[in-house]
């Protein structure tokens, strides 16, 4: 389990997994539809309420224009009205993935990741590159071909936000956690698609090792080709981060040169990702500031950003007030989950993690 180890710390770091992805995704919830809520519409909706610099929830909307854009959820999500986490697709693969591992073992096969979302996922509960799959498993089909027949989507974000359980059960160890991911992604996935799965597992895994989160993203950049264009993005953040530039110029220049994607294909997405990571330095306030504030797919984008900075810092780290609004509690579409503890979550995931496989 490389230099971890297998004690307390280790329970802390899964748990601030855990604890960041879910305040994370919380945080980015109400304002994740991209082409609505910019990065300067985001600013500006925080500046309104007097949010800035944003260290807690979203605040409620100031007027009646935004609280119609956000998404409906959102009264559910902001601060002062949080009781527990809520249902996201985001949070239900990580629930999912759990209950792979604990059935199938570190063995699983892409067919069995499919016959799972069959038996425990409603299809009404799945979207873009999932739904296509899930509709390809349905009608018989079997992988690669659910990644790849009538799916518009295979290099959208959907496997990257699966890929989590990867890492945390992968402890310091990037390319099991990246061969792991790998594996489920191609149900669904092809190209950038696996790559960002295979990148944000291998992320993880090295952050319970890795001194600081910028050599947590060296680290992962070795199990993606360097010539894919998910990892020429990764680096091109780096470099803009190195050379002194603004977080917000940085996002503008990425935001030129990834012009034409969608605001949901993961190679966007993995830069505002990047640009979080970096420019938020190990701190969980920041990290998850500054991702959702980066705008596109706010909820997923910052749920992996919460798991970064999670595992890095541990959950007795993990400032109160993005835990204590959760009251240990995630509501999951997943079949037999949901209100299930994140603590007991966490214990599920530290016993895969110190069983090796």
């Amino acid at each position: 389990m490389s230099a971890v180890g297998t004690g307390s710390r280790l329970a802390d770091r899964i748990l601030g997994g855990w604890l960041g992805r879910i305040a994370g995704n919380m945080l980015g919830k109400p304002v994740e539809q991209g082409e609505v809520w910019t990065r300067e519409r985001i600013d500006r909706y925080l500046r309104q309420a007097d949010a800035l610099p944003l260290t807690d929830y979203l605040p409620e909307p100031a007027g009646e224009r935004d609280a119609l854009d956000l998404r409906p959820e959102w009264p559910l999500c902001v601060r002062g009205r949080i009781d527990g986490s809520c249902r996201d697709d985001d949070i239900d693969y990580a629930v999912l993935g759990l209950h792979l591992l604990e059935t199938r073992g570190f063995d699983f096969t892409t067919e069995q990741v499919g016959d799972l979302w069959l038996l425990r996922l409603p299809y009404l509960q799945t979207f873009t590159a999932e739904r296509a799959a899930y509709r390809n498993l349905a009608n018989g089909l079997r992988p690669p071909l659910t990644a790849t027949r009538d799916n518009p989507y295979q290099e959208w974000i959907g496997a990257l936000i699966r890929a989590d359980i990867h890492g945390w059960t992968s402890p310091g160890e990037p390319r099991r956690a990246a061969s792991l991911a790998r594996r489920d992604a191609v149900l669904s996935h092809t190209g950038n698609g696996v790559y960002g799965a295979m990148w944000a597992a291998a992320l993880i895994a090295a952050a319970f090792t890795a001194p600081t989160v910028r050599h947590a993203l060296d680290e992962a950049l070795t199990v993606v080709p360097a010539s894919s264009r998910l990892a020429r993005t990764v680096r091109r953040v780096a470099s803009l981060h190195d050379s002194g530039l603004p977080w917000e110029d940085t996002l503008a220049t990425l935001e030129e040169e990834t012009s034409g994607l969608h605001w949901i294909h993961t190679v966007p997405n993995a830069a505002v990702l990047t640009a979080g990571l970096l420019y938020g330095d190990g701190d969980f306030t920041r990290t998850v500031a500054l991702t959702v504030r980066g705008g596109l797919d706010t909820d997923s984008n910052g749920a992996t950003a919460g798991s970064v900075a999670g595992v890095l810092c541990g959950a007795s780290a993990v400032p109160d007030q993005w835990k204590e609004p959760l009251r240990d509690t995630v509501r999951s579409a997943v079949f037999g989950f949901d209100g299930v503890r994140i603590s007991e979550l966490a214990e599920r995931t530290v016993r895969l993690a110190r069983s090796g496989g």
